[in-house]
């Protein structure tokens, strides 16, 4: 059933418009109709602006939640103690499959985001500023806006904007991979952490921050910290751009003042009355029950409060129909492709994690419960970047919050409802889902036959890693699609014939979701 999503989804709002200020009037709002609707904005300097963003309780909204004017105060001081003039990054990379609500401000609103980051850029008398974009649609809306603007890359500009392309995957979006991306390197993690505010695009402080962030600073200093504390919460002031998406009639993105109650974004999307669970955060968050999802309201604490998070502003429920286990199998899988290859948390931990999960909804039992909790706690806290922590933080909220169904299918042997695929993955990662899936096949070792000649991890690193005696220790995971290859190639160059590839008997052997299995198999026939 997995229907992605477009890339500019229906908008809806809740009250007052602020960020979407003038959606029901054209599709792309241009430079002319940009000042008609907000009207002009008047230049502030960085400390007033650190100000508002202080006032106003201003937090990155890419999901790691990051104070603003803190950010904002760490790169004007790195920049004056290095004698170094700063970059400003606008990161629109929005890879998750889940996540729309930067593409449609990049796409419909791009004078709102560039609006926020001139004001940043002036005040930091920032000379260069990047504007990092994943898809077509945000990369043609945005290069027309820096054409209206007269802004181009030309050397002797003021100041010289360009658009960086990443591609659309999930460490794509990290800021550390946007950074390296702009310094002409792939849209990876470099694999050590350094502080953008310290160094950055070019080795000087960046101030990065997230689409909807720089258009919230926009509307803010447009009217004032006292008119925008006005709306939601006082705790938590302004508009949240939120992705509805999942078990939903109408997938859209929504503005709505914080605390507004979550069960009524839910019924605008149409959403079942009964949710069996719903994600919030998106695919590095956390699920939250029926419960906890109406009596939430739509804000970083309460959510928090309940155990779910605000994160990307992605909100998915999923009905009663469906298994949530295999549901949360389906991402697994996903988050395990989606790896940058380059630490082993990552590389090594996540498709264990995942082939760990398979074992549990196939039959495993406890002692695959087990397996499964102890590889996602190894990978938390020691990856290159945020996903291995994030993969961790959805695994864990799955065991937690399904604790009936994980009961039906560690005890019992299944819950007894197929895994219908609510969640939105990339269409073009169906043939990627399908080799990220574990096999069920095991790699063993005959220890009488065993040297230790290594050859085995040096073929497959991801699933045989040696000891400290140099001798194999193989990874308690099926080995993937993607690794069987490999796999058979490592067990054919043995040379003591000591590593062997162990068949399950047919009844235990995985199967793909019933909705992959059509969704795989439409297209070849």
């Amino acid at each position: 059933m997995n229907v992605p999503l477009p890339d500019v989804p229906e908008v809806r709002v809740v009250g007052l418009p602020q960020l979407t200020t003038g959606f029901d009037l054209v599709e792309r709002i241009d430079l002319d109709m940009h000042l008609k609707v907000h009207g002009p904005l008047e230049p502030m300097t960085g400390e007033r602006l650190a100000e508002l963003a202080e006032t106003i309780s201003l937090r990155g909204r890419g999901g790691a939640g990051f104070p603003f004017g803190r950010k904002l105060r760490a790169v004007a001081k790195a920049s004056i103690r290095r004698g170094v003039r700063p970059v400003v990054v606008i990161n629109g990379s929005e890879g998750e499959p889940a996540c729309r609500k930067d593409t449609v401000l990049l796409n419909r609103a791009p004078h709102l985001i560039l609006d926020g980051a001139l004001l940043a850029a002036e005040a930091l008398g920032a000379r260069t500023l990047v504007v990092a974009v994943t898809r077509n649609s945000t990369e043609i809306s945005v290069r027309a806006a820096l054409a209206e603007r007269g802004l181009s890359d030309r050397r002797g500009r003021q100041l010289r904007a360009r658009v960086v392309r990443t591609p659309e995957r999930m460490v794509s979006g990290e800021a550390s991979s946007v950074i390296r991306a702009a310094n002409g390197g792939p849209a990876l993690p470099p694999g050590r952490r350094e502080r953008a505010a310290e160094t950055g695009v070019g080795g000087a402080p960046t101030l990065l921050s997230n689409a909807e962030t720089f258009a919230q600073l926009a509307v803010a200093a447009r009217i004032g910290p006292r008119r925008y504390g006005h709306t939601g919460l006082p705790s938590e002031p302004g508009t949240v751009l939120l992705t509805v998406s999942g078990a939903v009639a109408r997938p859209m993105v929504i503005e709505v003042p914080t605390g507004v109650p979550l069960r009524y974004v839910l019924q605008l999307a149409g959403a079942p009355p009964l949710p069996q669970g719903v994600l919030t955060g998106g695919y590095h968050g956390n699920w939250i029950d029926a419960v906890s999802s109406h009596n939430a309201v739509v804000s970083r604490e309460s959510l928090a409060t309940v155990g779910g998070a605000l994160g990307a502003g992605a909100i998915l429920p999923i009905g009663p129909d469906t298994c949530p286990l295999g549901e949360s199998l389906r991402i697994a899988n996903w988050l395990a492709a989606e790896t940058a290859g380059q630490c082993g948390p990552c590389k090594l931990g996540l498709p264990a994690a995942a082939g760990g999960l398979s074992d549990v909804l196939n039959g495993g039992g406890p002692a695959a419960l087990e397996a499964l909790r102890e590889v996602t706690q190894a990978v938390k806290g020691r990856g290159a970047c945020k996903h291995p922590d994030g993969s961790a933080r959805f695994l864990l909220s799955t065991l937690s919050a399904f604790t009936d169904d994980l009961a039906a299918h560690v005890l019992d042997g299944g819950c007894g409802r197929e895994t219908v695929g609510v969640l939105p993955l990339p269409a073009a990662g169906r043939q990627d889902l399908e080799e990220s899936i574990p096999s069920g096949e095991r790699l063993a070792v005959d220890w009488t036959l065993c040297q230790g000649h290594a050859l085995c991890a040096d073929i497959v690193p991801e699933l045989i890693r040696l000891g400290p005696d140099g001798y194999p220790a193989l990874a308690d995971a099926a080995v993937p699609m993607h690794l069987r290859g490999r796999a058979q190639r490592a067990v054919r160059r043995c040379p003591a014939l000591a590593l062997r590839i162990e068949q399950p008997p047919a009844e235990q052997r995985p199967a793909l979701p019933a909705t992959g299995r059509r969704a795989l198999g439409s297209g070849r026939g």
